[in-house]
């Protein structure tokens, strides 16, 4: 299934925005992945202008910075607490930005995007 991404169809004032030319492959978005706990594991994706995603499937490990000490170290995932995303990514244990996580040194807050960049960084909270 294709995603598109293009313009709004509505201005902001609830007016029609009537199509100045067709869709463009560029403009196609992906299917969301959701990044679950369990053994770290990732695929490259092939992105525009010759690049390359790193995409997250699976996470073990995050990246946490404790705010206090300044200092980072990668510390191990035991579950998801909460998820302003989607309530029932919680039972599901979903990763995502803004994702609120429990770890061994305690409560942190993802401050990554996990699908886009490949990684999980958050802070302590």
């Amino acid at each position: 299934m294709a995603l598109w991404q293009g313009r709004s169809t509505r201005k902001i004032t609830g007016g029609r925005l009537r199509r100045h030319r067709k869709k463009r492959k560029r403009e196609m978005g992906r299917e969301q992945i959701e990044i679950k706990l369990g053994e770290s594991k990732s695929k490259k994706i092939k992105a525009r202008g010759n690049n390359y995603k790193i995409r997250l499937i699976n996470a073990e490990y995050a990246e946490i910075v404790d705010p206090k000490t300044k200092k980072s170290e990668k510390v191990k995932i035991l579950s998801v607490i909460e998820n302003t995303a989607n309530p029932h990514y919680v039972r599901r244990n979903v990763i995502t930005k803004g994702a609120i996580i429990e770890t061994e040194k305690g409560k942190a807050r993802v401050t990554s995007r996990p699908g886009q960049e490949g990684s999980v960084s958050a802070v302590l909270l």
